[in-house]
């Protein structure tokens, strides 16, 4: 039987943070959805990231569970888009390894799916700031808010935060355009969102409660550098579109859509029920 739910765990060094969020994760997953799927992706880590994900995996108990190795080291753009293709289930989220936004945030992006609503639906800081509990630095925070007004003005995307780490797939729909994705590392959260409103495909931005933690953009710490590859990202999506390199999997998301039937993606309890809100 196919679960209802995947769930991706991008991860670059993580086996400190696995070890502890792991079994956070199962928790919610046998008492929320059990019919579930975590798919852990070991991007090219040079810790014990596999090792602990594996250990992890002895507390699954009936929740599907299965690593991927990526070598070498890619990004976590080509990380979460191996773990979402790999994904059983026709709903599939990924989230960053620290949990900086909790999984009992999961039925507000899984829900307006299930409920056909959306086809992609993403966690967002800029909604509602009061669910924001750790703040990044204010350097940081600024920083983020005038890439996002860029990647407005850019892209003609009418979101608010495109980086949170944390968004659902209506896989059926949204599969061709995480085939056509290219963007390895900071700006494939933009990539993704992009080709997929040039689709048509129904996007919905949510607010979510998030926690900072030191060390999620990429493990690099080095955040200029990090801003100026962000902005030079969001360039090349431009000129990939401009080029037509988007164009066949805009053409196949669109048929998607056109030949998707609501039942098809209505996998977790019943349609109406849903998932458990807290």
């Amino acid at each position: 039987m196919s679960p209802s739910l995947s769930i991706i765990i991008p991860a670059y060094n993580e086996g400190a943070r696995l070890s502890k969020t792991l079994p956070v994760i199962f928790d919610y997953l046998d008492q929320e959805i059990p019919d579930s799927e975590i798919i852990v992706v070991d991007d090219g880590s040079t810790d014990e990231t596999a090792a602990v994900a594996l250990k992890g995996f002895e507390r699954a108990g009936r929740i599907g569970a299965s690593l991927i190795s990526v070598e070498p080291n890619r990004g976590k753009g080509n990380a979460v888009r191996e773990g979402l293709l790999a994904a059983r289930a026709p709903v599939a989220l990924y989230s960053d390894a620290d949990l900086s936004t909790p999984l009992n945030e999961t039925p507000k992006l899984v829900n307006p799916i299930l409920r056909d609503d959306c086809d992609l639906a993403f966690g967002s800081r800029a909604l509602d700031r009061s669910l924001i509990g750790v703040h990044q630095s204010m350097r940081r925070e600024m920083g983020g808010r005038v890439f996002n007004r860029i990647v407005r003005l850019a892209t003609r995307l009418p979101f608010w935060d495109t980086q949170c780490g944390f968004k659902a797939f209506r896989m059926k729909t949204c599969r061709p355009v995480i085939e056509a994705a290219t963007i390895d590392r900071f700006g494939f959260d933009v990539e993704l969102l992009f080709v997929a409103h040039l689709a048509g495909l129904r996007l919905k931005e949510v607010p979510v409660r998030w926690d900072h933690c030191e060390g999620i953009l990429d493990g690099s710490g080095q955040y200029a550098q990090d801003s100026l590859r962000m902005i030079s990202e969001v360039r090349m999506i431009r000129r990939q579109a401009r080029q037509g390199l988007y164009d066949d999997a805009i053409k196949r998301a669109r048929h998607a859509v056109t030949h998707e039937s609501k039942e098809e993606v209505v996998g977790m309890k019943d349609e109406r029920e849903m998932i458990h809100v807290e």
